[in-house]
């Protein structure tokens, strides 16, 4: 069976060892897309979902979803929605950015992947808005250690390095009783 070709572009970028190559896609789908091509994206994007870490931008094109109540009033952005729940995409976009709809998404597969994104108005005569996000680094493993605790704060900074990976205080011997 031929694949319908898509509007979609994917870039790998190559990781270290520890954190993996992250996947990067890009897609645009025509608001007058037949349903063949709207399957065959959909099987692109749980294909790509399966990396460790996938990051999916562009205009899809899907001005009845509401991404709030997850809802929407079409066949064709249903399934969309679909597609992206069976692939645990998270949808980052907040705000509506062209014509009080949210066309241009950014969709990924890891909390916490993508961050401080922000709109920064159009560039050109597009009109659409420019997207500006980081794409974070995966979190590092921290390896615990049994440790006697005197107190609270302590147990916080302990809960904190195993989030954060940072030492906030000075490392320092054993107390000795006195």
């Amino acid at each position: 069976m031929d694949e319908e070709p898509t509007g979609t572009l994917w870039v790998r970028i190559k990781g270290r060892s520890r954190t993996g190559d992250t996947i990067v896609g890009f897609c645009y789908r025509p608001p007058d897309q037949e349903d063949r091509a709207d399957e065959a994206l959909c099987r692109q994007i749980g294909a790509a979902s399966h990396s460790q870490a996938l990051v999916l931008m562009g205009d899809f094109n899907h001005p009845d979803t509401c991404w709030r109540d997850n809802t929407a009033g079409h066949n064709q952005s249903r399934r969309f929605l679909e597609c992206v729940d069976d692939n645990l995409l998270l949808q980052v976009i907040e705000e509506p950015m062209r014509r009080g709809a949210m066309l241009d998404l950014v969709l990924n597969n890891k909390e916490g992947l993508v961050g401080d994104v922000k709109l920064k108005g159009s560039l050109g005569c597009s009109d659409h808005e420019m997207v500006e996000f980081k794409i974070l680094r995966a979190a590092r493993r921290v390896h615990s250690k049994l440790t006697t605790l005197d107190s609270r704060e302590q147990t916080l900074a302990i809960c904190l390095v195993e989030y954060h990976g940072t030492k906030p205080w000075r490392e320092e011997g054993p107390k000795k009783a006195g």
